[in-house]
């Protein structure tokens, strides 16, 4: 299997993160946009090492996580008590998250490969003893009650810090999910920002047909949210609206981000079965020739 870094962005591109960025007069698109590509290889290349599932939700999310690793959040270090924070709700798709963390030279190489295998610290839901993750999920509709918490906890410290929750759209179906939005609200935690990956799907079937919640940005503003739809694979729409936020005292924000599942890979592009499926050897070469063919 080819090293899915070679001529690829350098790690040392990503290292610094920035805050309230200027987009139009810095290269963040550029940027995050070589990162989606590099973070579907990683996907692909360790999902079919460690014959492991959960592929289209990390696809899906893909864009998103460039965005904020590739220059929207502040992250000088990480253990830089003034960094952003990020709360991967929907923890299934971790391996988004440890591309990224990868790709900023958080995570060596050699760690990554070692993804779903005896001891590693990698598995399919983000542990927070790894370096760079703050938080432990996989426990659908918990995680925005862990950013609301963090939110607060900037609040009270006098820090600028702002979270990061993102969250599934199947996920808006657990109760506890909209008892941290009523609380953020209720506080006005403008500090939190979370992320709904739109994606119109879950691990049984499509979500309208499970339960179906739409128009789900009206249940945000229901709570007294600032609500932003976006594409979620338009990482220039998605910074920018992510520098226009006002994160002082004030509303929190919801970005209702629409994706597809498994974006980039023709088969798997809004299949249910790629929830959990591994990939054969020819499944992996034509997942790697359509995503490398993007541009």
């Amino acid at each position: 299997m080819s090293e899915i870094l070679a001529g690829g962005i350098s790690e040392r591109d990503l290292t610094q993160g920035t805050r309230n960025i200027h987009v139009p007069e810095l290269n963040l698109e550029s940027q995050a946009e070589r990162m989606s590509r590099q973070i579907r290889l990683a996907i692909l290349e360790q999902s079919k090492r460690a014959h492991v599932g959960h592929i289209g939700s990390a696809l899906s999310i893909a864009d998103i996580i460039a965005t904020l690793y590739g220059g929207a959040m502040s992250l000088p270090s990480p253990d830089d008590p003034e960094r952003d924070r990020l709360v991967l709700s929907k923890g299934h798709a971790a391996l988004a998250l440890y591309s990224a963390l990868h790709l900023i030279g958080w995570l060596p190489k050699e760690q990554l490969d070692t993804y779903c295998g005896d001891a590693s610290l990698l598995g399919v839901h983000p542990e927070r003893e790894l370096v760079g993750i703050d938080f432990t999920t996989g426990s659908l509709g918990h995680g925005l009650a862990l950013g609301a918490g963090a939110a607060l906890a900037a609040r009270m410290q006098g820090s600028s810090r702002r979270v990061f929750v993102v969250v599934s759209d199947a996920e808006c179906n657990e109760g506890s999910l909209w008892e941290s939005a009523m609380f953020a609200g209720h506080h006005r935690l403008g500090n939190l920002i979370a992320i709904v990956d739109l994606n119109g799907q879950q691990a049984l079937g499509y979500t309208r047909e499970v339960l179906d919640i739409s128009p789900m940005h009206t249940h945000w503003e229901g709570f007294g949210w600032d609500v932003s739809e976006v594409d979620g694979h338009d990482v220039r729409a998605m910074a920018k609206t992510i520098e226009s936020l006002d994160t002082g005292n004030g509303r929190p924000h919801a970005l209702i981000a629409r994706t597809v599942f498994g974006k980039g890979v023709s088969y798997m592009q809004s299949q249910i079965k790629w929830h959990y499926l591994p990939m054969s050897d020819e499944q992996y070469r034509q997942a790697v020739v359509e995503i490398e063919a993007t541009t």
